[in-house]
């Protein structure tokens, strides 16, 4: 690890052990203004000070650990806090994108939260209350309020909650967003960045920087998606796993107590009903001695217990359950002493049971007298025979308010732990994983290849990176930072060769025109002069848009290098026929035509020996096909129009100008107008009519070469002569000076 590397590891160190101490100032500010709203007994909370300052100044990810601590920390005290986790976390993540966005850097948008915030957690807050309390009016400081708009008769209880609640969160907010700006415009811009809690794990990007490195698009699904969406999916599931389980046990469980409590409702009974009596208060009912006096204790029994709706004593025989003691006769007709009552249908099963006077499970049940649990305890007399059975019922009506309840403040606990996961791992992944791959990325994309002068300084980008992850992020980095500078390197030395293979091409190719030159004192120029018309050319019909999906730069590359080869076929001519003065025979022309197809065998057998052949192929096409003629008259092989190679076709109108211009050993050059005419004339004929007027619009450049060419020549014969006539002189000269 380099030393960059080793700095940031001390920073993200030393930045995690700072949001660790800023955590908890966060969570002490909350506790210290709940406590100090206790205190004082102001009607707010005060307990989110050090989570709104903390959004503020710190982000979403200190703001939600205090906020979501906060509460974990007052449930200690107030088990009841801990459901109220999701308020906080809620008013982090809001206050922490406003203040992202700079709302507290100016009143109106500050004063706008205000309300914003209020109406959110408000309307959260007293809907949690509502459900916490059985739908009840809740919340220790909304209560009052609650009650009294209640009491008017003109809002449901819902109704009054909330509003309530609205009243007395937008008081607190009020306070704590406008004492949270004061303090946090209080602080230096050094000490809000200090407090700026990214945990960079390379050098840090400045917001413009990135803005840039994110910008790519996946192509389907973005990393920072995919993770999200699978600790989602992950902490979701556990969460309603979890929900389920603990609904499922809570139900359970609260059956279970009721029905010991029931249990011990039948002990009590027992202590008051006489088995010996039994049959006495089937026979006489209310005459018997004693009956009213139990039956009133029965009553009191039952008074004695929440939620306990009937408790009675029946003898189970086999035509259905005959009353023996029932204090709540008045309100369950046909249940005086002696009477018969059917067997209910959820008692069924158990008539084998209770017929031969055993013990069974409570019963829960669902009929005319509503959700009951009913718990049947055998009364037996001396001998240990059951005489009845002390029943118990109790209302299961609580229950379902009992486990909206709990399954309000189960839903905000994991809510709130849902939230916060997402924010850590998100942050967590965020600056571990999906930036430093983005800049990897980024960096890797601006590398440039193709130019020397910036190759090298392509370099930087990625070594300023200074990625320090500690994992397999890090060793990606190192890995590409050192294959970037290998390819720098690499590329720099193919790049060398590269030019090295050029400049041999280029000679060769100009040693096999010299060849040729060698045997034919025209063809030098020739060939030469051809390549620069043949440029010519082409960039016109480019500017023209002729042709513009053929004429690539690596076309027009191909025809300029190749097309001094293209007159390479005249090796095999005898120097006879290539230096005649004269006009050539039918014979000699014919002979002088075959250097076409020379050329094109030539070539080809150099293709053989080459893998890249693309310049060679041109060559080759030149070679074979420059004396083919539009209109089909042309040789070697007859082609017209399109069939003949666009190259071939630009090296025709080249080679013709040319020829026309210089002086050959038969003729003397024609003059350039003469020669341009002569151009014109062949257009459709001779010539591809948008390649000659390309050339013909051009025709400065041209006469501009041809003018040239033509002094140059002059020159070298004016030379030539000037020797010839200095070589007379010296051989005059030669006696007198041997005399002397």
């Amino acid at each position: 690890m380099d030393r960059t590397q080793e700095e940031g590891s001390r920073r993200l160190s030393s930045k995690v052990v700072r949001m660790v101490v800023f955590c908890i100032l966060g969570i002490l500010l909350n506790a210290v203004g709940s406590r100090l709203a206790v205190v004082l007994r102001l009607p707010l909370y005060l307990d989110g000070l050090g989570t709104v300052l903390a959004s503020m100044m710190g982000g979403y990810v200190p703001g939600v650990i205090i906020g979501y601590a906060t509460n974990i920390f007052n449930g200690i005290l107030d088990s009841v806090s801990f459901y109220y986790g999701i308020i906080n976390v809620v008013t982090a993540l809001c206050v922490a994108y406003w203040a992202e966005h700079g709302w507290f850097k100016k009143l109106s948008r500050t004063l706008l939260s205000i309300p914003l915030l209020a109406v959110l957690t408000g309307a959260l807050s007293s809907v949690l209350s509502y459900y916490l309390n059985g739908k009840d009016l809740g919340g220790e400081l909304s209560a009052p309020f609650a009650r009294e708009l209640f009491a008017t008769g003109k809002l449901g209880l819902l109704t009054s909650q909330v509003l309530a609640e609205l009243f007395v969160s937008f008081i607190d907010k009020a306070f704590v967003i406008l004492l949270a700006t004061l303090l946090y415009h209080m602080f230096s811009e050094s000490s809000v960045v200090k407090s700026d809690f990214k945990l960079w794990q390379q050098v840090p990007l400045t917001a413009r920087e990135l803005k840039e490195t994110m910008s790519a698009k996946p192509r389907r699904i973005s990393l920072s998606a995919k993770v999200i969406g699978v600790v989602a999916t992950i902490v979701s599931f556990a969460a309603v796993a979890t929900i389920m389980f603990s609904y499922m046990t809570f139900h359970r469980s609260t059956i279970e107590a009721e029905g010991v409590k029931a249990e011990g409702i039948t002990m009590l009974m027992k202590d008051v009903v006489d088995p010996e009596m039994v049959s006495t208060y089937l026979e006489l009912g209310e005459d018997a001695p004693g009956y009213l006096e139990t039956e009133a204790k029965l009553a009191s029994i039952r008074d004695s217990f929440d939620n306990v709706q009937y408790v009675y004593v029946y003898q189970i025989q086999s035509d259905g359950c005959h009353v023996v003691l029932d204090p709540d006769t008045e309100e369950v007709p046909g249940s005086d002493p002696g009477s018969v009552i059917p067997f209910d249908e959820s008692f069924e099963s158990f008539l084998p049971e209770l017929l031969a006077g055993k013990e069974i499970e409570p019963v829960v049940s669902d009929d005319t007298y509503g959700w009951l649990l009913t718990v049947y305890t055998p009364l037996r007399d001396r001998m240990g025979e059951t005489v009845c059975y002390l029943a118990v019922d109790v209302s299961m009506e609580h229950l379902v308010a009992d486990e909206q309840s709990f399954l309000a403040g189960i839903i905000a606990l994991f809510a709130a732990f849902f939230i916060l996961v997402c924010t850590i791992v998100l942050w967590m992944s965020r600056y571990s994983v999906i930036i430093p791959i983005n800049s990897i990325s980024h960096a890797s994309n601006s590398f440039v290849f193709n130019d020397e002068s910036i190759r090298a300084e392509s370099l930087g980008p990625i070594e300023a990176l200074g990625i320090h992850t500690g994992d397999e992020i890090e060793n990606l980095y190192n890995a590409v930072k050192q294959m970037s500078e290998e390819a720098v390197e690499y590329i720099g030395e193919a790049h060398e060769k590269s030019e090295t293979i050029a400049r041999m091409q280029s000679n060769l190719i100009m040693v096999m025109a010299d060849l040729v030159e060698s045997r034919d004192k025209y063809t030098g120029d020739h060939v030469r002069n051809t390549a620069t018309y043949a440029r010519i050319i082409m960039n016109q019909m480019r500017r023209e848009g002729i042709f513009p999906d053929v004429l690539t730069n690596e076309f027009m590359s191909n025809v300029y290098q190749s097309a001094p080869l293209h007159d390479i076929g005249k090796i095999v001519v005898s120097d006879t026929i290539l230096n005649k003065p004269g006009r050539l025979t039918e014979e000699e022309f014919a002979i002088m035509k075959s250097h076409t197809l020379a050329g094109q065998e030539i070539l080809e057998s150099a293709k053989s020996a080459v893998s890249e052949s693309s310049y060679l192929d041109e060559a080759q096409r030149l070679a074979a096909y420059h004396h083919e003629k539009w209109d089909g008259s042309g040789y070697p092989y007859g082609l017209a129009g399109e069939e003949i190679p666009l190259s071939a076709r630009i090296m025709a109108v080249a080679d013709v100008f040319d020829a026309l211009v210089s002086k050959r050993s038969y003729k003397a050059g024609f003059p350039m107008e003469k020669a341009f005419a002569i151009i014109e004339e062949g257009i459709g004929t001779h010539f591809d009519p948008q390649v000659a007027r390309a050339f013909l619009h051009a025709r400065d450049k041209a006469r501009i070469v041809a003018e040239k060419s033509n002094l140059k020549k002059q020159l070298e014969e004016e030379a030539a002569q000037k020797r010839t006539s200095d070589d007379s002189s010296d051989a005059h000269k030669a006696p007198t000076n041997e005399a002397s």
